[in-house]
Order: C-alpha cells, then structure tokens, then sequence
C-alpha cells in the first residue's frame, strides 16, 4: 500500500468537498477548485477526512494512488492558504515592472517581455529584482513561475538572469585564467 495514498486528509473548517462520480471540488475561503480524478481511484469523506483508496492492484492504480492523494491535499491547502513562489532577478539593467495586471520583464532582449498572467493568478513586483506568483492552484502557479524564468534562465558564468529564490547556480570558471 502507498505510504503517501494511505494517510487521511484532513478537511480544516471553512472547506467544503464535493465528491460527484470522478469529479471532486473543494471550496474555500480563497476560492474553488475542481478536478477529474481515474476511475481506479475511490475518494470518499469519513469523519471530516478524506480518504483515498484504489480499487485494485494494478501496476496504473499503484501508481495513481499517491499521486491523486497528494493533488487532492494540494486543492485542499490551495483553497485555504494558497501558493506563492518567488523569483530573483540579477544582472546588470535586468529588471521586472509592473503595468497594470501586466508582468514587463526587461532582460536585456531587444524588446521587453510582457506577460499576462491566467486568471486566478496574482503577480507582485515588490522590488524591480523580485517577482512573487501567488494562486491557489499549485499547478499554475508553478507554470507560471517556469514560465517567467524561461524568459531569461540563469547563466552557469555570471549567474544572470532569472531564479527562484532559494535555487542554487552552479557557476562554471571562465576561461582558463580564472580559477
């Protein structure tokens, strides 16, 4: 049995679950969020818990286990506390504005990036090198956040461009001179 699959979800006051067929929503104070779950995964709601069990021993069912008890808990906390992920800009003249709901990223390209962000998601610049993605659905928030560090990924010589905070570069000696 999974380890993850098999511990209960606890449900915090304030959110409601809905369980219809293979559909289940949660609503919260942040908002709702709803999604489609395999047929070989049972979800059912036992004493303000929800528990996820599978239907039988496959290799699919083994699989989906974990993984759709883990996206239910993330619905859960998504639509009580929410997500946020933050980036760092760093490089000479690299900097991030905003304008209106518009992200303008200028990275040294020969235009300025502007993105526009999918609803129910919230972008702050509090300073013109940090960008912070907030939403209460993780999966988006995280696409979002890849997103903008495409735009401008960090280089391994000088560690310009675009990170997450907290993310390592491994930095590369330059020509043979530098050690």
């Amino acid at each position: 049995m999974s380890r993850i699959g098999k511990a209960p979800i606890p449900i915090p006051n304030g959110v409601e679950v809905n369980i219809e067929g293979a559909v289940i929503t949660v609503k919260g104070p942040k908002g709702s969020l709803t999604r489609r779950i395999s047929q070989e995964i049972d979800v059912s709601i036992e004493d303000g818990n929800i528990i996820v069990n599978r239907s039988n021993d496959g290799k699919r069912a083994k699989s989906l286990h974990g993984l759709t008890r883990t996206l239910i808990a993330n619905m859960v906390k998504g639509v009580t506390e929410g997500f946020q992920k933050t980036l760092l800009v760093s490089g000479t003249g690299y900097r991030a504005a905003l304008q209106g709901n518009k992200l303008v990223l200028s990275m040294g390209l020969s235009h300025p990036a502007e993105m526009v962000p999918p609803e129910g998601i919230e972008i702050e610049v509090p300073s013109p090198t940090r960008i912070v993605v907030k939403g209460i659905d993780k999966e988006v928030v995280g696409q979002v956040s890849a997103d903008i560090r495409a735009v401008r990924p960090p280089e391994p010589y000088k560690g310009k461009g675009i990170r997450y905070d907290g993310e390592r570069i491994r930095m590369k000696a330059g020509k043979a001179g530098k050690v």
